[in-house]
């Protein structure tokens, strides 16, 4: 047995989320209420239908419910207008409270099941007080989540030094693990200045480019490897690192 599968996203700079869309006909960008583990929530169609087998599908596979109607779009309004309100809120109630905390962006579920609040702080804080604060005004569920400094760019967004907006909130789904290694593998300086992003980290970009300069070196090595078998020996092998590479360096981030 078979069900019709579509990728959807809640925001732009988010991840694709896979739903079971039933006998929904659905294309790109249709706007659609969904079910999710939180609650219900608004999203856009990115990927179209996709028939899939049965059993390769997670056994949680939550379902579209219907395509957005008038009725949801004015209620989406009124979520972002409760937004704004619950953000300068809870900004009020960390400096009375006088919590070493950062709001940073919150959700308000499409069925106002839950509000989540997503902030940044160097160690653990007992928010227990601003969340009964929060509980109290809104009459909903809270919830606080702890973000690191790599999910707060991809959030408030910004430009890299390439001149490009951050790739964490443009290119990337995933914020996979970027090592050191990573730089060297592609002649990188180990200056932290030059390989950090506006995050502190690491830049997302020597993530996603690593295993194209691992593949380029490996086919160059092989070559100069023969180049230097076949010349004098006291000639000393050609470095490993082509134009080619530098060329797609370049292309990548400008």
């Amino acid at each position: 047995m078979q069900k019709n599968i579509v990728g959807v996203k809640f925001k732009k700079e988010g991840k694709i989320y896979s739903f079971d869309a039933g006998t929904l006909d659905l294309k790109i960008n249709d706007q659609v209420i969904v079910s999710t583990d939180d609650g219900m929530a608004m999203g856009t169609v990115i990927t179209g239908i996709t028939p899939k087998p049965e059993h390769s599908l997670p056994a949680n596979l939550k379902p579209v419910i219907r395509k957005v109607s008038e009725e949801d779009l004015k209620i989406r309004e009124n979520n972002r207008i409760l937004e704004k309100n619950c953000f300068a809120f809870c900004t009020d109630r960390i400096k009375v409270r006088n919590l070493p905390m950062k709001l940073i962006d919150l959700e308000c579920l499409f069925d106002k099941s839950k509000i989540i609040f997503y902030f940044t702080a160097e160690n653990r804080v007992d928010f227990r007080e601003i969340v009964k604060d929060l509980a109290q005004k809104y009459k909903t569920k809270i919830e606080l989540r702890q973000i690191g400094s790599r999910q707060e760019a991809k959030i408030v967004k910004g430009m890299g030094i390439c001149g490009r907006e951050v790739c964490c909130a443009n290119l990337l789904h995933n914020l996979d693990r970027v090592s050191v290694k990573m730089a060297k593998e592609q002649n990188m300086s180990l200056n932290p200045e030059k390989i950090s992003g506006l995050c502190g980290r690491l830049m997302c970009c020597l993530a996603f480019e690593y295993d194209c300069y691992r593949e380029k070196k490996k086919g160059k090595g092989a070559t100069s490897r023969k180049e230097n078998s076949e010349a004098d020996p006291g000639e000393s092998e050609k470095s490993p690192t082509e134009p080619a590479i530098a060329k797609h360096q370049h292309t990548a981030v400008t």
